[in-house]
């Protein structure tokens, strides 16, 4: 749902097997600080050659970003510390971050802090690069599920270090509202013109998640491994849902200024739109739905062609601190990746910690149905699940 859409997200433990059966083993992308990159396509990919140490900053940071994740409160630090001014082009969807990114990032961007259905799409078009996470100090720190996940490992190749992560929810006015416990609201005529929801082809896996339980003969078991039957049935929800729609929103702002507005009263959000309109006295609240929740998982990743590396590492090495997650996790209303913020939130803010469930149980972590991109190959060995090229076809008819 980010076209954060933050969205991103991201994490997922068994759904990801799917993703190691992508047919040809397409040579990783070697490159380290101020390098060249190399490759091998023979056998097993080859071992990429990466940096050693961080060398001097090149005094410039260009980052393809989530709106809101390069705030001045630690932007500012990092500049004075590093002598790297930060420049940041916020991304209003996924599929604009893989667009921006493309050509390892056109020699102009260093860093993209890609959700799960954006990973594989740059990682396989070698957009970006592995790193070396011994240069990351607080990688050992994360969450075990984060510091390998298979959305950013591939062959034992870390491209680039998790970031944040957390769900999307439901986002309604609640003098409007009376708390809604399903996402039935969002295909409900009784608030047609006064919905609004991510303009994103990922937009699909909520639907489908919905279908999941109040349509059980799908058989939906996988929001993003869908047969042809079951995508139709998404889509045929969604294109109900058209005409309900206000506006399908690029940017977390946009979605912001709709609810202050009134144009909006009930919608696909992430926390951070909550947090903001509610530090605005919006009366707002959100909520994770009976039918669960999609969500994200993000990751800074490495240009292919990044004109400042070092720069670029040092920015991984700094917002990976429990500080820095600590702040990032409650301007955003997302759980960070290092199990250290946690104790760092609640000096921050008390209580926080536990409000973005950054000490909850691993099941915690594991309900929620992170994005991933979709594959034809569904993981049984067959090529019978809707490829991500379809979603974005047929979101863009369903729009249309």
């Amino acid at each position: 749902m980010r076209k954060r859409s933050r969205q991103r997200q991201r994490p997922r433990r068994g759904r990801f097997a799917a993703l190691a059966v992508l047919g040809t083993v397409l040579a990783l992308v070697a490159g380290g600080c101020g390098g060249s990159s190399s490759s091998s396509t023979s056998g097993a990919a080859a071992k990429p050659k990466l940096p050693t140490s961080i060398g001097p900053g090149e005094g410039q940071l260009n980052l393809v970003a989530w709106e809101g994740y390069a705030q001045p409160d630690w932007a500012k630090p990092f500049e004075r510390q590093t002598g790297c001014k930060v420049s940041a082009k916020y991304a209003g969807s996924s599929d604009e971050m893989v667009a921006l990114m493309r050509d390892g990032g056109g020699g102009q961007y260093d860093l993209v802090s890609a959700s799960g259905d954006a990973d594989l799409r740059l990682i396989y078009g070698k957009d970006v690069q592995p790193v070396n996470v011994d240069l990351i100090p607080s990688w050992s720190d994360f969450i075990p599920q984060l510091k390998s996940p298979p959305f950013n490992t591939i062959n034992g190749a870390h491209y680039g270090v998790s970031y944040e992560w957390g769900p999307n929810v439901l986002l309604y006015n609640n003098q409007k509202l009376s708390s809604p416990q399903s996402w039935e609201v969002i295909y409900s005529p009784r608030y047609k013109g006064q919905i609004t929801v991510p303009d994103n082809p990922i937009q699909i896996a909520d639907a489908a998640l919905y279908l999941s339980k109040k349509s059980s003969a799908l058989g939906i078991a996988d929001p993003y491994e869908l047969t042809q039957p079951q995508f139709d049935a998404a889509i045929a929800l969604l294109r109900q849902q058209r005409p309900l729609v206000k506006k399908y929103w690029a940017l977390a702002s946009q979605e912001i200024t709709m609810f202050k507005n009134g144009d909006a009263v009930v919608g696909a959000a992430w926390p951070y739109q909550t947090n903001t309109l509610k530090a605005d006295g919006v009366k707002v609240a959100d909520a994770i739905p009976s039918e669960g929740a999609t969500g994200w998982a993000d990751t800074w990743m490495l240009a292919s062609r990044a004109p400042h590396p070092n720069c670029a590492y040092q920015w991984m090495k700094y917002v990976t601190t429990p500080t820095v997650q600590a702040q990032q996790a409650i301007y955003f209303g997302e759980t960070p990746a290092n199990t250290k913020a946690c104790a760092e939130m609640d000096k921050q803010a008390k209580g926080s910690c536990a409000q973005y469930h950054a000490n909850a149980p691993a099941s915690y972590f594991d309900s929620i149905k992170f994005w991933k991109t979709p594959l034809a190959d569904c993981g049984n060995g067959k090529s019978e699940c809707v490829p991500y090229a379809r979603w974005q076809q047929a979101w863009q008819e369903v729009k249309g």
